[in-house]
């Protein structure tokens, strides 16, 4: 069986840190913002959670207008 790609190691490491920060995010906008502070872009971060960059684009600009405002995001199932 020939060694997995380079690439392909990466992308599963990545896609398994996706994983983890599903469990700890409190909302799929707070996991968008999590990946955005740690360098993924917005095409990247649909990529990775199935949704569109324009879902994303949204999530960043609400996570900022929060900040902004001083306000806190919302918790999971709020």
């Amino acid at each position: 069986m020939p060694a997995p790609k380079k690439m392909d190691l990466q992308e599963e490491t990545v896609r398994l840190l996706v994983l983890q920060l599903r469990q700890t995010a409190d909302s799929q906008s707070g996991l968008i913002v999590e990946l955005n502070r740690a360098g993924f872009g917005q095409t990247r971060i649909a990529e990775l959670l199935g949704t569109t960059q324009n879902a994303v684009n949204v999530a960043l600009n609400k996570a900022k207008k929060r900040q902004s405002k001083g306000a806190r995001p919302k918790p999971k199932g709020s």
